[in-house]
Order: structure tokens, then sequence, then C-alpha cells
């Protein structure tokens, strides 16, 4: 069975990680036309806008896409790419698996906690209203008056839509996901002591549909309390379900657990279309010099083609991923135990290593 999948190479040292990764896949023999779309400051280049038309059309078309990290400016500029792909294909779920890999430098063992995370709306959903703009003076006065809170003159403000819908289609995803995936346990992440109207919401929706999955543990914890409790006993979780903010933050956090961003994959998945694509940036300060890791964009590869239905392929290039990492000696700086290690070697060379590995094992 043939597949065309969109490659959108990103920015950054994007180019190089999904190139590494579209040559492990290749190496599996799995029929696949590579349609090449661009986003980011490339597109911005050559089509005058950031997230073009044609992008998004040959997602549509070909409904799965594999991604390269896409640069997002800090405090002023563009808003991120990526936000605006997930929202305008309604890629309302994000799922970001963090497990421990043998071979990869970490204090942490036997970690195997999947971050679900809803991607629509919270403080993403982009409602922000600049400081001493007349539309913020209005709305400070109204929310003054209406919340009987005094708001400062200065303030600027993000406001955080949580909704009913949104939260029970991202809470079923992850339970339907857990008994998918054989999981036991499924733990609601919040702030509901505080946020009492938009956290609430989400603790009430999770509550209620936990109770239509009896063979899953359902918990719930205060996101705080998270932070702590997954440093000291990681092994304590399974699954987790958050609000689009907690799991941006979380996500990274697990990452931490395993060894870093560069081992993270991820993938954005809706009703209709997927994209999947690794947690890290876009590092432009690396791009072209054939230095990072590209595990985290493999996997998300991996990933990807379980979506696909190609289990066994998807299960070949894992194991050959890890046993490179394992064995230690065909890999990039950041997995060997120091990473001014003279025999590191490079992202073409580590995704060579994989492919030998996978044609060693077809044999």
């Amino acid at each position: 069975m043939g597949y065309r999948i969109t490659l959108i190479p990103g920015d950054g040292i994007g180019p190089e990680v999904t190139q590494a990764a579209r040559q492990c896949i290749d190496a599996l023999g799995i029929e696949i036309e590579w349609e090449i779309a661009l986003a980011g400051e490339p597109a911005l280049k050559e089509k005058n806008s950031l997230l073009p038309k044609e992008t998004l059309d040959s997602i549509k078309k070909n409904r799965v896409a594999l991604k390269g990290p896409i640069v997002t400016p800090i405090g002023s500029g563009f808003r991120s790419v990526n936000v605006a792909l997930r929202q305008t294909l309604n890629l309302y779920a994000c799922v970001r698996p963090a497990k421990s890999i043998v071979g990869i430098p970490s204090k942490y063992k036997d970690v195997d906690i999947v971050v679900i995370r809803e991607n629509s709306e919270d403080l993403y959903a982009g409602i922000e209203f600049f400081k001493g703009e007349s539309s913020t003076k209005n709305l400070i006065e109204e929310l003054s008056q209406l919340s009987g809170k005094n708001i400062l003159k200065d303030s600027a403000i993000s406001i955080k839509p949580i909704s009913q819908s949104a939260s029970e289609r991202i809470i079923e995803f992850a339970f339907e996901w857990a008994q998918k995936e054989r999981r036991k346990k499924v733990t609601c992440v919040h702030k509901a002591n505080i946020m009492k109207a938009t956290d609430g919401l989400f603790l009430s929706c999770f509550k209620e549909i936990a109770s239509k999955y009896p063979n899953i543990i359902a918990e719930d914890i205060i996101v705080d309390n998270l932070c702590m409790q997954l440093i000291l006993k990681p092994e304590n979780f399974d699954v987790l379900v958050l609000p689009n903010l907690y799991g941006d933050i979380i996500s990274d956090l697990c990452a931490g657990l395993i060894g870093g961003l560069g081992v993270a994959p991820g993938a954005n998945i809706g009703k209709e279309f997927a994209v999947f694509e690794p947690v890290h940036g876009a590092a432009p300060k690396y791009a072209g010099k054939n230095k990072v890791n590209p595990t985290a964009t493999i996997i998300s590869g991996v990933m990807m083609l379980k979506h696909l239905g190609e289990i066994e392929k998807a299960k070949l290039l894992e194991e050959a991923t890890y046993q490179v990492i394992k064995e230690g000696k065909f890999v990039t700086y950041d997995l060997k135990p120091r990473r001014d290690d003279p025999t590191a070697v490079g992202t073409k060379e580590m995704a060579q290593a994989i492919i030998d590995k996978i044609n060693g094992m077809k044999k």
C-alpha cells in the first residue's frame, strides 16, 4: 500500500532532522511519495507567507504530515506558526510521549508517560489586548465593573477560554488513547482550586467522562503538585490530560526526565488530519552544522507510521533507533556521556547508522 505524505522541513535545524527521518523511513521499504511543503522563514521568503495556503492544502489533501521545527519569536513578531497550523486544521489533540531509552544520559529510568494536551484554546487561543491600546482600556473598565476586581490601568490582558465541548473532546481522546494502548491510568492536571470557572469546568468534564471508563484508573492533581511529584516519583504517572498551557510546560518537564527535548517526539491529531513533529524548537544557531540529534523527529515518524497502521514497520524503525542509541557509538554529542566527546557523530551519520541497523534487521 502506498502513501502520499506532506513533508514540511521547517527552518533552523528543521531541514536536517526531517531529512534524517525521511531517509530512515524510506529504508523501511514502504511506498511513500513525499510532497514537500514550506512553512516558516523559507515560506516567507518564497511565498511571502509564513504558512502558505499551498501547505495547508497539501496537508488537507494528504491528511498526514511530518513536520520539522519552526522558529517562534519571543515577545514580539509573528505569532507561532505551529499554533496557527494546529488551530487552522483543528488538530485539537497534542500527544507527547516521554519514554526512557537505554543509553541516554538521564537521572531517571523506566519513565513511560504520555502527555495529552488540549490544543485549541486556553491562553494559547491568542485573544490578547496590549497595554495602552483603547480596546484594552475599554476592556479593563468593563471587566472591573463585571468582576468587582481592581485591574491596573497599565495592564495587558490575555483571555483564557475553556469550553465544555473542547474539554470533553480532549478528555475522551485521552481515555480512548489509554484504552487502545492498554494504559492503566489517566490523570487530569488542573488548577481548579484557584481558577474555579475555567479549570473547574475542565475537571468536572473529566470526572463525568471518567465514569464511562471503569476499567481505567482516573485521578486528578493540581499542576504545581504534579511538577513536584514528577520529579520525585515519575513512575506514579501514566497518561496525563491537560489544558493547553499546562500541557506545553509539563511535556517539556517530562522530556527532561528522559534526557531532553532531543529525544521527545510529538503528534498533533484531529478528526481529519494529523501532523507529526519533534517537541524541540528550531535552534537556528545550529542550522546547517550537521550536529543536532535527529531522534525526536525519527520517533515522531514512528508515531506517524503507527497512525497509518504500519505497526511492524514502526516497531522496526523504533527498535533500530533504540539499538543505535544503546550501543552509543554512532550518536550525536548530546547522547555521549560528555558533550565534548570527540567520537560524537553528526546528524547524517547517526541517521545512516540507523539505516544500516534497519537493513541488518531486515535480513
